[in-house]
């Protein structure tokens, strides 16, 4: 691994590429450690100085060099479960769809009249916004440097949203890249982060990994869409499109076209949590580095 690590760089003159997709993979592993750790693991294996961020259950490293500013948020604070935002996911994804108030309204505003967004996602980044951003913006005004914003799971949710609000905050960000992640918002939300940050959104998806489906308000039709762009990794155990076919099936069957019935919700999120192996970093990572030795 330490061969390997020694090739990861990010080189803000290239087109995106799996080597930075490993480099920014690495950062979000390391996102879920604690801050000794952490701080440790940044600056052997990426060779850039870290600070620990950490308000409520958000947490993000602020690591930077003498070329770049990278933003890593952690997902959920247990690394093999989401049981915890089956709400925010599956059962009441529809109550979470919003239009932002008070300063995420203000900041967000540009995205649109119909732009909406998952209300948890938002209080997630509000929640560490006010202690995040100045140390950002700090590193920016001190030495501008290339911006990356990156994060996993629940994570990857937030590092969209944040790449907005630095974006509007006049902190200009050269790449988001997510992994697993989940959807922010409606399609007119994810118009709006197409036309702010056009081939600049990288977001990294295994096959069988049924997480970035989510969060979901029917098998037919959904209110939540993804922005672009999507990069499919490895060869999947598991087809998750295949799934959720015979699960529309049986929603189907139930005549619940607009909303997923109980009974198929538990199926759904009982086949996510079969699914985690899929989802987690480490598997990830672990596809990264088989292309990277391809």
């Amino acid at each position: 691994m330490s061969n390997q690590n020694q090739r990861l760089v990010l080189d803000p003159t290239v087109p995106h590429s799996t080597v930075q997709a490993a480099f920014l993979g690495k950062a979000c592993e390391l996102a879920y450690r604690p801050a000794e750790v952490g701080r440790q693991g940044f600056a052997e294996q990426l060779g850039m100085q870290a600070q620990l961020i950490s308000v409520g259950n958000t947490q993000a490293y602020v690591a930077t060099d003498p070329k770049s500013i990278l933003v890593a948020f952690r997902g959920s604070e247990s690394l093999t479960t989401l049981d915890g935002f089956r709400d925010w996911l599956l059962t009441n994804a529809r109550n979470f769809l919003v239009l932002p108030e008070g300063r995420l309204g203000t900041d967000f505003a540009a995205a649109g009249v119909g732009a909406r967004f998952h209300s948890g996602f938002m209080k997630a980044l509000g929640d560490i916004w006010d202690t995040l951003f100045p140390v950002v913006d700090q590193a920016f005004n001190a030495s501008e440097r290339t911006v990356w914003v990156t994060g996993h799971s629940l994570g990857g949710a937030i590092a969209l949203l944040c790449g907005w609000r630095l974006h509007q905050n006049f902190v200009p960000v050269h790449q988001i890249c997510t992994f697993g992640a989940p959807m922010i918002g409606n399609d007119a939300a994810a118009a709006a982060f197409e036309r702010e940050f056009p081939g600049k959104i990288f977001r990294y998806v295994d096959a069988g990994d049924l997480v970035p489906k989510l969060p979901t308000v029917s098998l037919f039709t959904n209110s939540y869409q993804h922005c672009q762009r999507e990069i499919i990794v490895g060869d999947a155990a598991r087809d998750g499109e295949e799934l959720l076919e015979k699960l529309a099936a049986e929603q189907a069957a139930e005549q619940a076209a607009d909303e997923i019935a109980p009974p198929t919700a538990d199926r759904l999120w009982s086949e996510i949590r079969a699914g985690m192996p899929s989802h987690l970093m480490g598997n990830y990572l672990a596809r990264l580095s088989q292309e990277l030795l391809a």
